[in-house]
């Protein structure tokens, strides 16, 4: 099948290969040439997608560092020398240009000789309970921190006619409850949580990608999630309020529910404001 310039974007961007198999044995030397293969993609169309969305994160971070007030608020986090940052989330987070990659070279560029690590634990499509399932391997990694950003996959209903999110209300609660005592019980780690942004639920319906799948979002939906990470009581970005009821659609991709560059930006201005504030 021939793919338009924007949907191989979407293919690289939405869908990762690169992270689904990441915990199978062998998992972390996938080629290019089978990412790409996976994606109905040419390997040399994969690689300069991949290398266009990184390129975008770096521009970005630099962009960000120019404006005024940003470094001081990247100087301010409460990092140690070699602290170890773990994002633990889904597609927002798995993203080539998502905030984390962007954050990776925040730190990068402004604390370069304090040797802070961000590392990606995140699998698109992944819901809370699945969450529960990598959480051993985020612990594994001993971090100073945890940014967890996940649990819009839960608001999703799939399916025609489907009227059951993946994840009921009451159990994302109970599922965040759980990463939350499984963070705490097996590591040191201070823990920071963002909550899903709103959804612009026409595009969703309405994405030649996601209507091949029945993919549907509900704001009431995500709003329970948002709700449920803003009981924990715990240091919050929360994005559900930031974005708006009525978000600006360029925050979004043409999907609705995958955040542009200038959405990812919008995430680490987020956390940033939230994050350098933490005591």
């Amino acid at each position: 099948m021939e793919w338009s310039p924007e949907q191989r974007r979407w293919l690289v961007k939405v869908l990762q290969p690169e992270r689904t198999v990441s915990s199978l044995p062998g998992g972390g030397k996938v080629s290019a040439e089978t990412c790409a293969a996976l994606l109905g993609l040419e390997p040399e169309t994969y690689r300069a997608e991949l290398a266009q969305s990184q390129k975008g994160a770096r521009e970005a971070a630099q962009g960000m560092l120019a404006e005024p007030g940003f470094s001081r608020m990247l100087e301010e986090l409460p990092l140690r020398k070699s602290a170890r940052i773990v994002t633990f989330g889904d597609s927002h987070t798995a993203d080539p240009q998502s905030w984390a990659v962007i954050l990776q070279e925040l730190v990068a560029a402004q604390r370069p000789h304090d040797a802070v690590s961000v590392a990606i634990n995140a699998v698109g499509g992944e819901t809370t309970t699945h969450g529960l399932v990598r959480m051993g391997n985020a612990l594994l990694q001993e971090p100073d921190w945890i940014i967890f950003f996940i649990g819009v996959n839960d608001a999703r209903t799939q399916g025609p006619n489907a009227g059951k999110t993946l994840v009921d209300a009451r159990e994302t609660a109970r599922n965040l409850e759980e990463l939350r005592s499984r963070a705490a019980q097996g590591t040191q780690a201070r823990r920071l949580w963002m909550t899903p942004p709103p959804v612009l639920e026409d595009r969703v319906s309405k994405h030649w990608g996601l209507s091949r799948f029945g993919v549907h979002f509900r704001n009431e939906d995500v709003r329970r999630v948002a709700e449920a990470i803003r009981a924990l009581e715990e240091p919050t970005v929360d994005l559900f309020a930031a974005f708006g009821a009525a978000p600006p659609p360029e925050l979004f991709t043409e999907d609705g529910l995958h955040l542009s560059l200038a959405g990812q930006r919008k995430v680490v201005l987020e956390l940033m404001r939230t994050w350098s504030r933490v005591q």
